[in-house]
């Protein structure tokens, strides 16, 4: 699912809100979250999984097509941990 079909889904499913609404207040709670990222925090949803930082190291890279060495940069990357009940409800499906 992209963010327009979830707009468009909760659009649907509170005819009361104006397509508009709805959109600004995706917009509102994935900015907090991004935000909370930023700042180095932590974003947990019960049931569904918890958002981290990450910290990569530096390190030396290679370019593909030179073979020539890189020095790539450390970094934060996104990390996202499932929850148990995602993880259950995804190898329920998977049953035989």
């Amino acid at each position: 699912m992209i963010k327009s079909e979830l707009i468009e889904k909760l659009a649907a499913e509170n005819t009361h809100l104006t397509h508009a609404e709805v959109e600004r207040v995706v917009n509102i709670v994935l900015g907090q979250m991004t935000q909370a990222l930023a700042d180095g925090g932590r974003v947990e949803l019960r049931g569904f999984g918890a958002f981290s930082v990450r910290s990569r190291p530096a390190r030396l890279g290679r370019n593909p097509r030179t073979g020539e060495t890189v020095d790539v940069p450390a970094k934060s990357v996104p990390f996202f941990k499932s929850g148990k009940e995602l993880r259950e409800r995804l190898n329920a499906s998977g049953d035989a």
